[in-house]
């Protein structure tokens, strides 16, 4: 086999594009002598054959398997030092960032409240004046809601139920 073919076929191998033919043209190529700068690709090839060939059925692959995993556990649970301090670096992050963003509330609000009103009678009337304009709007939206459930009770006999309009207004009261 040519080797410009057996380049274009290994382009379309490292793109995932070659067809099974594709891949065992490879293997069959890789298995023979093979230029020198293609040696590392015919050893990755040769792995490839090599683990096709071992078997996993044998009854001390699943021994050898559970070994391994037990070597490569760690005894007793401990604690990632480097996870450790990157936790204890959040928090001390935080936790600053909290210190200075409540030193800069404080700064922007004034500690104490002042008077704003000397004579208690006075302050007394002003409150009166506030409570009766807070109860004026509070008026207005009732009277708009009021406007709303005409038009629901208007949707509700269109739709062909009836709606005791005594019931409902004592529930709102």
């Amino acid at each position: 086999m040519d080797s410009k073919q057996v380049e274009q076929l290994l382009e379309k191998y490292w793109n995932c594009e070659t067809s099974l033919e594709d891949e065992r043209v490879l293997r069959e190529y890789f298995r023979g002598q093979v230029p020198e700068n293609m040696s590392e690709v015919a050893n990755l090839f040769r792995y490839f054959e090599s683990q096709q060939q071992k078997e996993i059925n044998s009854p001390d692959f699943d021994a050898h398997v559970k070994q391994q995993i037990q070597k490569n556990r760690p005894k007793g649970k401990r604690i990632n030092l480097a996870f450790a301090l990157r936790i204890a670096a959040g928090l001390v992050v935080v936790m600053v960032a909290t210190y200075f963003v409540r030193l800069e509330v404080r700064k922007s609000y004034s500690a104490e409240v002042a008077d704003t009103y000397s004579d208690p009678q006075l302050a007394l009337e002003e409150t009166k004046k506030a409570l009766l304009m807070l109860s004026k709007g509070f008026n207005k939206a009732q009277k708009e809601a009021g406007k709303l459930k005409v038009f629901n009770e208007a949707e509700q006999k269109i739709k062909g139920t009836v709606v005791d309009s005594t019931t409902e207004t004592e529930g709102q009261i």
